[in-house]
């Protein structure tokens, strides 16, 4: 069964309910590949996990940001869907452990990405071998740190990309209240209680928050995929709508049918077809810089 048939929602109570009904859902993720190595990382000062495995090309990096709403989830509880993008992009990946709201709210999440990104580059990876990837949230703050790294004057990476992303915190997308009944991870009252923890007092319109509202000019080259089903799936438009405006090369495919994080069914035709495109992707943008697919 798919993913997005397998979560029933229920009422938002306190916190560790919130951070429960995200655990259900990494559950449903399923085991990685036995032909993956992880190992504990560390870039600089921010901690994270390694995905590896033969098939990766040397030097070809994805720098990932798990997703479960800023408040759950980590590099070991999302190592399927890692794994499967590695795979099939051919590159080794660093999960990042960022800060998680309540203990560390906005923007300590992006703060850590970019510092991740500044020690990969220090470590003698080019930056166009580096693609900046995420999921849910995790897709959004993607966004966020490419947002970072362009505003800090840094080298950008090869190319960004997202999976089923939170990118609007203002939570305005119509897809909310049209697919509230089709969508079974998440919903709206979740997704509200998730950017109160994690925003405080701050705007929710602010870009490093919600890069929905952000100029993406100077981008590198994006895809982003989520499913016609999910209520993020707005989002995801909204983001190409950004890129567009700014002429920034982009491909935005949402999916018939499908729901949140579809990749992971594995008897799904449009999973294959999804994590091939992402892979593809992935190869080719980092090729410029001469990394060779094994």
């Amino acid at each position: 069964m798919a993913l997005w048939t397998q979560t029933r929602k229920a009422p938002v109570g306190d916190l560790e309910t919130l951070k429960a009904r995200f655990e259900s859902v990494f559950a449903r993720l399923g085991e990685p590949s036995a032909a993956l190595e992880f190992q504990p990382g560390q870039l600089g000062p921010i901690h994270g996990e390694w995905t590896r495995h033969a098939r990766a090309a040397p030097g070809r990096t994805l720098l990932y940001f798990h997703g479960g709403g800023f408040l759950a989830g980590s590099p070991q509880s999302h190592r399927a869907l890692i794994g499967k993008l590695a795979e099939a992009g051919e590159a080794s990946a660093f999960a990042v452990r960022y800060r998680l709201a309540p203990d560390c709210v906005f923007p300590a999440p992006v703060r850590d990405g970019i510092d991740a990104y500044r020690a990969l580059l220090a470590s003698g990876v080019a930056a166009q071998s580096i693609v900046l990837a995420g999921d849910g949230s995790g897709g959004g703050l993607a966004f966020a740190v490419a947002l970072a790294i362009r505003n800090a004057g840094l080298a950008m990476p090869a190319g960004l990309v997202a999976l089923s992303p939170w990118a609007d915190l203002t939570l305005s997308g119509w897809s909310l209240l049209t697919n509230q009944d089709a969508d079974a991870s998440l919903d709206w009252e979740t997704l509200f209680q998730c950017a109160r923890h994690y925003l405080k007092k701050n705007n929710p319109a602010d870009a490093y928050a919600s890069p929905a509202f952000a100029n993406l000019k100077d981008f590198p080259p994006i895809m982003v995929h989520a499913g016609a089903t999910e209520i993020l799936r707005d989002d995801a438009s909204k983001l190409g709508d950004r890129a567009a405006e700014a002429q920034t090369p982009v491909s935005v495919e949402i999916y018939d049918r499908m729901g949140h994080l579809f990749q992971m069914d594995a008897g799904s035709n449009e999973a294959a077809v999804s994590l091939s495109r992402l892979g593809q992707f992935i190869r080719s943008k980092t090729a410029r810089a001469g990394v060779v697919s094994a």
